[in-house]
Protein backbone atom coordinates (compact mmCIF):
# COMPACT_ATOMS: atom_id res chain seq x y z
CA UNK A 1 0.00 0.00 0.00
CA UNK A 2 1.45 3.33 -1.08
CA UNK A 3 1.39 5.83 1.79
CA UNK A 4 2.78 8.98 0.11
CA UNK A 5 4.59 10.21 -2.98
CA UNK A 6 4.28 8.32 -6.25
CA UNK A 7 6.13 5.37 -7.64
CA UNK A 8 6.29 2.81 -10.38
CA UNK A 9 5.60 -0.91 -10.44
CA UNK A 10 6.13 -3.39 -13.25
CA UNK A 11 5.44 -7.07 -13.68
CA UNK A 12 7.81 -9.01 -15.92
CA UNK A 13 6.67 -8.44 -19.51
CA UNK A 14 4.12 -5.81 -18.48
CA UNK A 15 3.89 -2.05 -18.71
CA UNK A 16 5.24 0.25 -16.02
CA UNK A 17 2.33 1.38 -13.83
CA UNK A 18 2.23 4.56 -11.76
CA UNK A 19 1.31 3.94 -8.13
CA UNK A 20 0.06 6.72 -5.84
CA UNK A 21 -1.10 7.17 -2.23
CA UNK A 22 -3.86 4.72 -1.33
CA UNK A 23 -3.03 2.33 -4.17
CA UNK A 24 -2.68 -1.31 -3.20
CA UNK A 25 -0.45 -3.39 -5.45
CA UNK A 26 -0.58 -7.19 -5.25
CA UNK A 27 1.82 -9.61 -6.88
CA UNK A 28 1.19 -13.35 -7.10
CA UNK A 29 3.63 -15.64 -5.30
CA UNK A 30 6.66 -16.11 -7.54
CA UNK A 31 5.62 -13.32 -9.92
CA UNK A 32 8.77 -11.48 -11.02
CA UNK A 33 8.33 -7.74 -10.55
CA UNK A 34 9.92 -4.54 -9.32
CA UNK A 35 8.60 -1.43 -7.60
CA UNK A 36 10.11 1.81 -6.40
CA UNK A 37 10.22 5.58 -6.47
CA UNK A 38 9.94 7.76 -9.56
CA UNK A 39 12.85 9.96 -10.60
CA UNK A 40 11.39 12.89 -8.61
CA UNK A 41 9.48 11.40 -5.65
CA UNK A 42 9.96 8.82 -2.95
CA UNK A 43 7.40 6.07 -2.36
CA UNK A 44 6.85 5.26 1.31
CA UNK A 45 4.81 2.05 1.38
CA UNK A 46 3.74 -0.83 3.55
CA UNK A 47 4.69 -4.28 2.26
CA UNK A 48 3.32 -7.57 3.58
CA UNK A 49 4.88 -10.91 2.69
CA UNK A 50 4.04 -14.41 3.78
CA UNK A 51 6.71 -16.63 5.23
CA UNK A 52 6.96 -20.07 3.62
CA UNK A 53 9.35 -22.72 4.87
CA UNK A 54 11.25 -20.11 6.87
CA UNK A 55 11.78 -17.78 3.89
CA UNK A 56 10.02 -14.48 3.25
CA UNK A 57 11.41 -13.06 -0.02
CA UNK A 58 13.49 -14.24 -2.98
CA UNK A 59 15.37 -11.12 -4.10
CA UNK A 60 16.17 -11.18 -7.79
CA UNK A 61 18.63 -9.13 -9.86
CA UNK A 62 18.67 -5.35 -9.45
CA UNK A 63 16.75 -3.25 -11.97
CA UNK A 64 19.22 -1.53 -14.29
CA UNK A 65 19.29 2.26 -14.65
CA UNK A 66 18.01 1.82 -18.21
CA UNK A 67 15.04 -0.30 -17.06
CA UNK A 68 14.29 2.17 -14.29
CA UNK A 69 14.46 5.23 -16.56
CA UNK A 70 12.17 3.55 -19.09
CA UNK A 71 9.38 4.34 -16.63
CA UNK A 72 9.64 7.95 -17.79
CA UNK A 73 8.30 6.86 -21.16
CA UNK A 74 5.27 5.03 -19.82
CA UNK A 75 1.93 5.78 -21.51
CA UNK A 76 -0.46 8.11 -19.62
Amino acid sequence: MVMAGCGWAQREGGLVEEICPGDVVWFAPGEKHWHGATLSTGTPHIAIQEKLNGKVVDWMEHVTDEQYRSGQDKPD
